[in-house]
């Protein structure tokens, strides 16, 4: 696993089963794994670092409401292209996974249009995966 070029970002978050955390991140999602231990592990979330800990669960579950759905916070995601959105939302389908939210365009026509889905890893993390329309629209007002 190479150091990108590019600023990437670290995220540790909890687990409360790190065999579950490996086929979820390594087989649900097709992640490389990285350095692991006894109680965390080190996965490549497309160039960025997404650090799995063996720890217990106490966050109570929030949501915001955003374009007539509840969105779960927190919850940390990626922004891909719209065709790797797509065959990663076929991927899931094929693995079973329940979405939060399924697979959806939101804000059509508006600044920001994008393609959304939110789902939970095996501990209970909230995961959002995007893609833009327009790329440039990402910060959009």
């Amino acid at each position: 696993m190479s150091v990108p070029a590019r600023p990437c970002f670290h995220l540790a978050v909890p687990v409360d089963d790190l065999a579950a955390a490996r086929r979820f991140y390594g087989e649900v999602l097709g992640l490389s794994e990285g350095r692991s231990s006894q109680k965390w592990i080190d996965w490549n979330f497309h160039g960025h670092q997404v650090v799995t800990h063996l720890a217990p669960s106490s966050a109570s579950p929030m949501h915001n409401p955003v374009d007539g759905h509840d969105v779960p916070v927190p919850h940390f995601g990626l922004v891909l292209p719209v065709p790797e959105f797509h065959g990663l939302a076929e991927r899931l389908r094929g693995a079973g996974i329940r979405f939060v939210i399924e697979p959806y365009q939101r804000f059509a026509g508006e600044p920001g249009e994008q393609w959304t889905m939110f789902l939970t890893d095996p501990a209970g993390n909230n995961l959002e995966f995007k893609a833009f329309a327009d790329e440039s629209q990402i910060f959009a007002t």
